[in-house]
């Protein structure tokens, strides 16, 4: 999972990415407008990888990660700068936008006060415009392609002008319903407006667990419930494209740095009840619907992540091509079941570790082998 950390200068992005990462990069009271990206690979907290390394005394761990890059600030208006940011999120699953709701007259806001809701339209209608600046362009291209004899996509044309016409009205793609061929011609494309998006308000130390955040918190969460209503899934579900939290990012960052018995005392000292780190990657699995299945052995026990509803036959892929290809059956027990069993002689025996095939839909927490031949 790859999250691009994004949000207006000073707003804190770089104080959270090193939160998360546990680096320390240079943070600063002015707006940054050029460097190299930063990347930062995170393991995934899951105790019940601990838990089985534990019986099962693996020579490797291996947990899920997730890849963090930040980079410069956007800037409103500014759509030849933003479009650095712009190529960056490309390649995302999601985007992490850092939200200014801390007060430090050390630091200056690009728009001269602390206002997040504000600062999450500005955000917002950013994303927007360097989506629709993309679209014209490329309706503008055809056109003069048209003028010169050579004919137009017609299906893509006529996609480009329903992406036009919700970016227009100031609608981010994510929130227009396409049918499947309209979204695998997106893909593509690129489109930043269609990534799934966690607000992290990043708060002051003096607010932490203060109403006033909550509200903050609510009043963000209604400007985007009041946007156009989210597709349908095929399922008759409904897509979840928004999420948020709060955070102190300062706070956040020092508590990275320290051991995890010095982490946890000061976490119980302020009140809080888990770092960032863990906070947002839970949120960040849930908004994009992923899970983890496990496989464990004397040489490995290890975290896969996959999508909600993966057949058993697609995560064997996730492994190795091979065994995706030659797939006999899934052995499965659910983790909870294993340790109440203890070993998986007691959960065979009591009929809980069991044989699936390919159409076998993956829980959460499943521990897996595979039988297959190739």
């Amino acid at each position: 999972m790859r999250l691009a950390i994004i949000g207006l200068s000073n707003s804190g992005k770089t104080t959270v990415f090193n939160a998360l990462t546990g680096q320390n990069l240079e943070t600063t009271i002015y707006p940054t407008v050029s460097g190299e990206p930063n990347l930062g690979v995170v393991k995934v907290p899951d105790s019940r990888v601990e838990k089985l390394a534990g019986i099962f005394k693996p020579k490797k761990i291996t947990h899920a990660a997730v890849e963090y890059v930040d980079y410069i600030g956007l800037t409103k208006g500014d759509v030849d700068q933003n479009r650095k940011v712009f190529d960056l999120i490309k390649d995302a699953d999601a985007i992490v936008h850092v939200v200014r709701a801390f007060e430090d007259d050390s630091v200056s806001h690009p728009l001269n006060e602390v206002n997040p809701l504000r600062d999450i339209e500005t955000l917002e209608l950013e994303l927007i415009f360097g989506d629709l600046e993309f679209v014209e362009k490329r309706l503008a291209r055809m056109e003069e392609g048209s003028r010169r004899g050579k004919k137009p996509d017609e299906k893509e044309k006529k996609l480009l002008q329903k992406c036009k016409d919700a970016l227009e009205k100031e609608i981010p793609l994510r929130n227009v319903a396409f049918d499947e061929e309209e979204e695998k011609a997106m893909k593509p494309l690129q489109f930043i407006s269609t990534k799934p998006e966690v607000v992290v308000l990043n708060i002051g130390e003096s607010d932490l667990n203060a109403e006033k955040v909550r509200n903050i918190q609510k009043e963000a969460d209604r400007y985007f419930e009041s946007r156009p209503p989210h597709p349908p899934l095929a399922k008759g579900g409904i897509i979840t494209c928004y999420a948020s939290l709060s955070l102190c990012g300062k706070i956040e960052m020092e508590i990275a740095q320290l051991s995890p018995e010095e982490a946890k005392a000061f976490l119980d000292d302020l009140g809080i009840q888990e770092p960032a780190l863990n906070k947002l990657i839970h949120v960040s699995y849930d908004l994009l619907g992923l899970i983890s299945f496990l496989t464990v052995g004397e040489d490995e026990v290890r975290a896969w992540t996959i999508t909600k509803g993966t057949s058993a036959h697609k995560a064997a892929g996730k492994i190795h091509s091979d065994i995706e290809r030659g797939f006999i059956r899934a052995e499965v027990v659910g983790y909870d079941d294993f340790i109440s069993s203890g070993t998986m002689h007691v959960a065979r025996e009591k009929g809980l570790l069991r044989l699936e095939g390919k159409t076998y839909e993956v829980k959460d927490g499943d521990i897996i082998n595979f039988r297959f031949n190739v």
